[in-house]
């Protein structure tokens, strides 16, 4: 995306690029309700528009749905932005489009959220930012649910609930060699240690007699009680402890 120089069939290298003076000059004409020259002070900030969508590179897939709704904040800018305030215009400009981008994302997210949940995270969101306007750092999860006076594990749940969804395919860089998400989630199941475990209660296991083998795949690998094990095979249920308790101590001196 970020070699991309057609979006929405915009030729982003043909965009015009005009000096302070000259955007201050036209947006004084957009202000006296010239049409002409909004529609110009639009083009002439699709630049704008696009470093933003640049910023969002998980989400190649939607560049074109991003530009068209960051158009949609740069006119909301456009129209509310004040000449009198000592105020670049792009600084004004820039967070209307990136609201609108993540406020376009958070609705299209893959999986549904309701309504109650989403109002409780943009909820939290404008807390947070006002917070960090406010104290220059980020607030906690309790301070956010303090302010908005929700409880904490709500907030929690509607934060997490309109994160977007990332695929384990999902490259975390490319240097020649890409590497995915995939690749950076470590395997706790099958380490070394693991799998010497495994090993070692297999050999134990092959070296218990038929009968005791299969007490204990109904007991531990199917979950039958003693009683359900006696009535599956035809012996008692003190036979069954019996044996159970003695595959069990003669595995763990196999292992040892």
């Amino acid at each position: 995306m970020a070699n991309r120089v057609v979006v929405c069939g915009v030729d982003t290298c043909k965009l015009p690029k005009l000096k302070a003076e000259e955007m201050n000059q036209l947006m004084k004409k957009v202000k006296d309700g010239d049409e002409l020259a909004r529609d110009e002070f639009v083009v002439a900030n699709l630049r704008l528009v696009l470093s933003v969508v640049q910023r969002f590179y998980g989400k190649r897939d939607k560049a074109d749905d991003m530009f068209q709704v960051g158009c949609v904040g740069l006119m909301k800018a456009i129209d509310n932005f004040d000449v009198n305030l000592n105020v670049k215009f792009s600084t004004y400009a820039v967070p209307m489009i990136v609201g609108e981008i993540k406020r376009f994302l958070r609705d299209n997210n893959s999986i549904r959220v309701s309504r109650s949940l989403r109002d409780i995270a943009y909820k939290a969101l404008q807390a947070r930012e006002q917070f960090t306007k406010k104290y220059g750092k980020e607030p906690t999860l309790d301070e956010i649910a303090g302010l908005i006076d929700t409880p904490v594990k709500s907030v929690s749940f509607a934060m997490d609930a309109i994160s977007d969804t990332v695929s384990l395919n999902d490259p975390v860089y490319d240097d020649g060699d890409s590497v995915r998400v995939m690749d950076q989630i470590a395997d706790t199941k099958h380490d070394d240690d693991s799998l010497n475990e495994i090993l070692s209660l297999k050999n134990a296991l092959s070296k218990l007699n038929k009968r005791e083998r299969e007490i204990l795949l109904l007991r531990y690998f199917i979950g039958k009680t003693q009683i359900e094990v006696s009535d599956a095979i035809g012996i008692s249920q003190a036979q069954v402890s019996r044996l159970e308790k003695n595959a069990i101590n003669e595995m763990r001196e196999n292992i040892k």
